[in-house]
């Protein structure tokens, strides 16, 4: 059984729907300390807008670029999750304590700055390099590259 590719929906997601996505994805990632949301919400909206284009048949891609290691980003999430989890641990404090910074910034005013958020910003990456990993061995690229090499697959 063969599917046609719908141009409209390949516009839509390419067009509006992933820019959309990745913009709520930061909006909920960062309010997540705050407010319901955070790191793993906001790294599944961007992964549902990687479905959606991996439904179009487009490639998976960031800035023009195709993701070919998101194992890479899975552990540098996990990385800055378990530094962000371990680092008041070295100070004296307890595993997993929150420090806040006040900064000036001009034109803007004072911003808080939460170390939860450097650990939600962890989660966001594994979430999306897990996601992403599901998706690229659910496609043909294995299949491409064992063609490209003249090996067949039986």
């Amino acid at each position: 059984m063969t599917f046609r590719r719908s141009a409209i929906l390949e516009e839509l997601v390419e067009r509006w729907l992933v820019k959309v996505a990745v913009l709520v994805s930061v909006y909920v990632t960062f309010r997540g300390h705050n407010a319901p949301g955070g790191g793993f919400a906001g790294g599944l909206i961007v992964g549902a807008a990687f479905v959606l284009r991996h439904l179009t048949g487009a490639p998976l891609r960031v800035r023009g670029r195709v993701i070919e290691h998101p194992a890479r980003l899975l552990g540098a999430g996990l990385l800055l999750a378990v530094a962000t989890a371990a680092a008041p641990v070295l100070i004296g404090e307890s595993t997993l304590e929150s420090h806040i910074w006040k900064l000036d910034v001009p034109l803007i005013g004072e911003v808080k700055l939460v170390s939860s958020t450097f650990f939600d910003l962890g989660v966001y990456f594994v979430v999306i390099g897990v996601i992403l990993m599901i998706l690229l061995s659910l496609g043909d690229d294995g299949a491409r590259v064992m063609a490209d090499d003249g090996r067949s697959g039986s």
